[in-house]
């Protein structure tokens, strides 16, 4: 033994080291085998209460517990990943998972509901009863946050898109009508949760009642406590009986209601906004409700990224000071389709980009990053009740497949005939897409409205002036099919013709040939404002009503209005597909298709396109933009399928000759 080598006192160093590793590893997987999980420790003995509070405390059936909660939402992830996300969650030692619950989804035309059965193009991702069952089933507790409102950087706030067609209408508040609407959505949402609360053998163990209402104080609006008032007697009216809650980020004060647990929604100065926490209720424990983890991109922006130190030391600041935490978010996700949100307040607006990656503990993709080392360490350092906890789950395995060549296209006028006459409107003047006399009545929500003219009058250089307000989002001018508008690359365009700013605007359609044309403006809804004050929510999208369309001084009238939604069922009806050709005068479809073995997770690199959104199989994936911040799309393994997919891109300014993949993101 004396006389080894070197290299063989080596060998059998390490050969002691792994025998002595493996021996303790089974120790420690033997000690942690006889730990309970958390639902055999919290309901032990019986179910006898739910979530409640001391001054310094919550009880869960009577026994101390610290929230280490994470959001994801299930509208976000790919139904066959959500068990995969939560099981993340809980390996990392967290105890709940938090989510939203989206109206505008779950209501898509008013009366008619959805919850995962309704037919419609997000319906598989709506199966809200599954998410919370299988949430309990990976051992985690639920904090639902039903509200009419959410916020959440989605299309409205998650408020249904057909609210703008009442004209007087008040959102959140507790005019009449507004509450007439809310208690017909509970009555169909609320009872499917009533027997999957705590109390009942569930995972609900809290429901919050309004989101950030505080927020709406901030241009001088009183509080509406009626609406608060309504919210929880509605909630109690059907059965819910477990833990209130409010969260705000500011004016608290005017966010809560007596008797309802307020919580608290930042990134910085954790005890400064607990501390507020305390001094409106000392009798109740301290909540982080939302701590967020990174930050949301608007297009034209920078990637927003906040340093893993700085996340930890915020973190243990909470747990110290001491209060429960819910990190937002903890798993972002993806708004697939036209379901982005955006910040505004009047010409201000910023519309959010299709990745929700939000630099967060788990990436866009699912993926295990730095943030996720941190919550570990931390949530072990602070939790004082043990309990068992799977293994992290492995990643998903991402596939750069090789690019897939454009192989067909429409232009524009024989898109525009492929659409159905009950996506089509005759109006003496325009109209914004929310009144529209389509989706049975509920109007356009989502994607491009054209107002088409023809026979329009035009010289070689006639001058358009949309006269008393401006376009919503970004409106595309064509004469005869050839783009008269400039192609958008640059924030600075936008205070420039065909966007929301400029009100009055005109424009010179300069034209070789002077004569009768067809005028068609062409408008995208880049996303409905979630967040601000009460004026903010007057989110009407393309042209409204008082808007008048002047050529050369005189007024135009007669126009037909066109919805193109690019619902998946026409998506996959498009057939006659032409010939590709580089000439780009107008927006077009460009069509691939991408042969697969397996299916992998992927990403789409659109660095070589201009904007637009792109259908896999028909699902709309998303919106790209070569102004960034991102450049990707993330596409989930199961939106793919063994042998053909078909690939269709709406392009507006520049199209590329391929699809290009990526096995990992551009944000």
């Amino acid at each position: 033994m004396f006389n080894m080598t070197l290299t063989s006192r080596i060998v059998v160093a390490v050969f002691t080291i792994v025998l002595l590793t493996a021996v303790s590893g089974s120790l420690v997987k033997g000690k942690y085998a006889q730990l309970p999980t958390l639902y055999e420790y919290y309901t032990e003995g019986g179910i006898l209460a739910g979530l409640e509070t001391l001054p310094d405390t919550f009880l869960l059936n009577n026994k101390n517990i610290t929230l280490f909660s994470g959001t994801i939402h299930y509208f976000r992830v790919h139904p066959q990943y959500w068990r995969d996300r939560l099981r993340k969650l809980r390996a990392a030692g967290f105890n709940a998972v938090e989510t939203y619950v989206p109206w505008n989804l779950h209501e898509p035309q008013q009366g008619v509901f959805d919850f995962g059965n309704g037919g419609n193009d997000m319906s598989e991702f709506l199966d809200i009863v599954t998410y919370l069952k299988t949430a309990q089933e990976e051992d985690l507790f639920v904090i639902l946050r039903p509200s009419p409102y959410i916020c959440a950087e989605w299309e409205f706030g998650g408020m249904p898109s057909w609210l703008l067609r009442y004209p007087d209408l008040v959102v959140r508040s507790s005019q009449s009508q507004f509450v007439d609407l809310v208690k017909e959505y509970n009555a169909n949402l609320i009872p499917l949760l009533v027997d999957l609360q705590f109390t009942k053998g569930g995972p609900i163990i809290a429901v919050q009642l309004e989101n950030e209402y505080g927020s709406l104080a901030g241009d001088g609006s009183e509080e509406d406590v009626a609406y608060l008032s309504f919210l929880k007697e509605d909630y109690e009216k059907y059965g819910i009986v477990e833990l209130l809650f409010t969260s705000d980020s500011s004016n608290a004060d005017k966010g809560g209601l007596p008797g309802v647990l307020q919580t608290a929604n930042f990134q910085s100065n954790p005890e400064g906004m607990l501390s507020q926490l305390k001094n409106l209720h000392p009798d109740k424990p301290a909540m982080a409700m939302e701590y967020w983890t990174g930050w949301f991109d608007h297009w034209f922006e920078s990637h927003h990224t906040t340093s893993v130190a700085g996340f930890r030391d915020v973190l243990e600041r909470i747990l110290v000071f001491p209060a429960s935490v819910n990190l937002y978010m903890f798993h972002g996700g993806t708004s697939f389709g036209f379901l982005n949100g955006a910040n505004g307040e009047g010409n201000s607006y910023g519309a959010d980009v299709t990745s929700y990656d939000y630099d967060a503990p788990l990436s866009e993709a699912g993926d295990y990053t730095d943030k996720y080392d941190a919550c570990v360490e931390t949530v072990a350092k602070y939790n004082k009740v043990l309990t068992k906890v799977p293994s992290p789950p492995e990643i998903s395995k991402k596939m750069a497949y090789n690019a897939a060549p454009i192989t067909g296209q429409l232009d524009f006028n024989q898109i525009i005939d492929k659409i159905p006459a009950k996506d089509r409107a005759n109006s003496d003047n325009v109209v914004h897409m929310e009144a529209l006399p389509v989706n049975n009545g509920n109007g356009q929500s989502y994607g491009y409205v054209l107002y088409r003219h023809a026979d329009t009058s035009v010289t070689t250089s006639s001058v358009l002036q949309v006269k008393n307000d401006a376009i919503y989002d970004m409106g595309i001018v064509m004469l005869d099919g050839e783009r008269k508008t400039e192609k958008l690359t640059s924030v600075s365009q936008v205070g420039d013709f065909g966007f929301w700013i400029l009100k009055d605007a005109t424009l010179v359609m300069n034209s070789t040939t002077s004569g009768t044309k067809t005028l068609d403006i062409l408008v995208e809804n880049w996303g409905r404002v979630n967040f601000g004050y009460r004026s903010t929510f007057d989110q009407r999208k393309g042209l409204r009503e008082n808007t008048e369309i002047l050529i050369d001084n005189n007024e135009i009238t007669g126009w037909e209005v066109i919805s193109l939604q690019f619902k998946s069922n026409w998506v996959n009806s498009l057939d006659g597909w032409q010939p590709v050709s580089s000439e780009m005068i107008a927006p077009k479809l460009l069509h691939a298709t991408l042969e697969v073995d397996t299916p992998y997770d992927t990403f789409l690199d659109m660095r070589g396109w201009g904007r637009g959104a792109v259908f896999i199989n028909g699902f709309n994936i998303g919106r790209y933009f070569s102004a960034g911040p991102s450049h990707t799309l993330y596409v989930p393994a199961p939106l793919l399928k063994t042998g053909t997919n078909d690939i269709a891109v709406f392009e507006l300014f520049t199209a590329g000759n391929e699809i290009v993949f990526a096995d990992q993101p551009y944000l």
